[in-house]
């Protein structure tokens, strides 16, 4: 009796302080993968207010908020499609395409405006993902294909960019890309709004967790019985709406559909996204962590201006720096929670 009493003992609690360390640094790690973007950004601007007087005045603020507000709308159907576990290349060409259908169609008012690069640019999205639910093809080499139809298609439009559609500026399109309120121009104010949106959706509804789902394991997402083609379908159509939409805005905003914006604008939109917390392979980021990767973004930029001495070409290369930092911190993060 007092051998198996012995062997019935409970042993020492050992475990229970690893257990409350790995609880711990998972928390840790976690909180630096979805908010490093934010403490960034702080300590940029802290820095280049005490380093350059007029980079903390309102109206630089204003002049950064209104550039990055055209990106980041691109960049949120992006973090959609990137939490999904997909890619889409072809929101830069698609952006382009929206500013110059926005511009053709500013003949008919605001409606035509607005109307047309929505319609053409989201069912260029939702080509992308029935391409890539059904026919179960590679996001990166659809949308590559993508990015080059709407580009020619954008040629095609312009005589191979000798036509320039221009936009009456007294016109409530005009106004809508030009126009202030608080401070604050349209774009900005409507970036906010799709942001705000986007919260709700990814955090708040049944497609934001499907979504999650699908990019951390579609074959599991498929087992729980969620609709994983129809969550792909709507995600690139959204993608391919907001870039047209964004592309709208802008072309109001310069009074014409310029040919040549958006050449390499889908990889400041990945590398916004990234930056802000994102998982490159899907299942895990924040709207908010891609809102703080743009304005990020928009800052480095306008410190370069700043400095003066440097070009706009040192943006890519700092961006670029950023990126693989961030990569390789995310990789590190990640293996660190696994194996606790």
């Amino acid at each position: 009796m007092s051998t198996t009493s012995t062997l019935a003992a409970p042993a020492p609690q050992r475990h229970e302080v690893p257990v409350e360390q790995s609880t711990r640094g998972e928390r840790i790690a976690g909180l630096l993968q979805r908010h490093g973007a934010l403490a960034v950004l702080g300590i940029v601007v802290v820095v280049a207010s005490i380093r350059f007087p007029s980079f903390g005045t309102v109206g630089n603020a204003q002049g950064v908020a209104i550039q990055s507000a055209f990106l980041a709308i691109v960049a949120l159907g992006m973090t959609f499609v990137i939490i999904g576990g997909g890619i889409d290349l072809s929101v830069g060409s698609v952006f382009a395409l929206g500013g110059v259908l926005a511009a053709y169609g500013s003949r008919w008012g605001m409606l035509g405006a607005l109307l047309l690069p929505l319609v053409v640019c989201g069912a260029i999205g939702l080509v992308n993902g029935l391409l890539i639910a059904r026919a179960r093809l590679a996001p990166f080499i659809v949308t590559l294909a993508s990015l080059l139809g709407a580009r020619g298609l954008l040629l095609a439009l312009t005589d191979e960019g000798a036509q320039t559609y221009l936009i009456d500026k007294t016109s409530a399109f005009a106004k809508l890309g030009q126009g202030t309120l608080l401070g604050l121009g349209y774009p900005v104010w409507l970036a906010l709004l799709a942001f705000a949106v986007g919260g709700l959706l990814l955090q708040r509804t049944r497609y934001g967790q499907a979504v999650f789902a699908v990019g951390g394991s579609e074959q599991a997402a498929a087992m729980m019985g969620l609709p994983v083609a129809r969550i792909k379908i709507i995600t690139y159509a959204a993608s391919g709406l907001l870039a047209g939409f964004a592309g709208a805005l802008n072309a109001a905003r310069l009074s014409s559909g310029v040919t040549i914006l958006g050449v390499g604008m889908e990889l400041d939109a990945i590398a916004a996204v990234v930056i802000g917390g994102t998982l490159l392979v899907g299942g895990a980021g924040s709207v908010s962590g891609t809102l703080c990767g743009v304005l990020l973004l928009g800052v480095i930029q306008n410190v370069i201006n700043q400095i003066g001495t440097l070009d706009s070409s040192y943006q890519s290369v700092v961006s670029g720096a950023f990126l693989i930092v961030v990569v390789v911190v995310q990789t590190y993060l990640s293996r660190s929670q696994r194996l606790r």
